[in-house]
């Protein structure tokens, strides 16, 4: 009798199953993701899992026609094996983090009536997550105030780790462990004015673009920790005293319980436009600033650098509920 975990594609969604299954010890667990995104990198070896699937999937939004057709073709066979697996593991709840990773086993745990658990991570909710909500037998959110657990499963490193900061002597710059273009070129062009002001530079320039942004510092004779992808992002994100940042929901959400004030910069890809959602859900709570990429103005955050960041930070320790991922693990338990 087994929890199934389900969905990924991204960091994002897998980073939610990775918190919860933690507080999910000597439980049958099983995971069925897909062949495509990030899945099997995740997962393949992860062996708290009794049992791990890779389905042959795909998105389909985003899609032209005949792609829109492979895609469904490929969910409706996937939904089908989905549906073998859950039965022949006798499977007691499905526990479902969105991505197109999820739609199979989603859907087969619906026909065959197990408890489907949602968790959705941005304000902007995603497209499956939005078809399967009214379904679903719970449904997570901690953007919304009816959802029954509003923390976010984060780590708790991250609230273990929380300071209140003043004055900003350090900064981070996060474009997550691919980088971001655009958040790269801003950290270069603030950093003569950051070493007037002796503020000491974190970059997570993404693994990609380490070398070329090292030696652009270099050429501007100014230090700083330059890094890709890292175990280390609570040690860089405490030392920080201010950050600039995309408006992933790890990120967001793992920088408010670590109460760093941050100015969000939203990819403005981003499926439904949810980093800006994201972003705007702490700024409405005066918890945070926003700038659009295309709207960048380094005058405006050079300003932002002079401000005394108390306030906010400590209204983000205040806000940021901790145990989002033990609630959820002690919530799928239950069912």
């Amino acid at each position: 009798m087994s929890i199934v975990m389900t969905g990924g594609g991204t960091g994002g969604h897998l980073t939610i199953i990775k918190a919860v299954k933690e507080h999910l010890i000597n439980k049958q667990l099983i995971y069925i993701g897909s062949t495509k995104g990030q899945d099997q990198a995740w997962f393949k070896e992860d062996e708290q899992f009794e049992k791990r699937y890779f389905l042959e999937t795909q998105g389909v939004v985003n899609q032209g026609f005949l792609g829109k057709i492979k895609s469904l073709l490929m969910l409706i066979k996937a939904t089908i094996k989905a549906r073998k697996i859950l039965k022949s593991l006798q499977a007691k709840v499905v526990f479902c983090v969105g991505g197109f990773s999820a739609a199979p086993t989603s859907f087969a745990a619906l026909s065959l009536g197990i408890p489907l658990v949602i968790h959705e991570q941005n304000a902007a909710i995603g497209s499956l997550n939005k078809l399967l909500r009214s379904r679903a037998k719970t449904f997570i959110s901690s953007y919304e105030e009816q959802s029954p657990i509003s923390a976010y499963p984060i780590k708790n490193e991250y609230f273990e780790k929380s300071r209140i900061r003043e004055e900003v002597k350090s900064i981070i710059f996060l474009g997550g462990s691919q980088g971001a273009q655009a958040i790269n070129e801003l950290a270069l062009k603030l950093a003569p004015t950051l070493k007037e002001k002796n503020i000491k530079i974190i970059h997570q320039a993404g693994e990609r673009n380490i070398d070329e942004v090292k030696k652009s510092y270099e050429v501007l004779g100014i230090e700083a920790k330059v890094f890709g992808f890292t175990k280390e992002l609570s040690s860089y994100m405490q030392e920080a005293d201010f950050a600039i940042a995309r408006s992933g929901a790890s990120t967001l959400w793992e920088l408010s319980a670590i109460a760093c004030p941050t100015l969000y910069i939203p990819y403005p890809y981003a499926a439904g436009d949810h980093q800006f959602y994201n972003a705007k859900f702490l700024v409405d709570q005066d918890v945070a600033w926003i700038m659009r990429e295309n709207e960048l103005d380094v005058q405006k955050v050079i300003e932002l650098l002079d401000k005394n960041m108390q306030e906010k930070s400590t209204k983000l320790q205040g806000m940021i509920e901790k145990d989002g991922a033990l609630q959820i693990a002690e919530l799928l338990k239950n069912l």
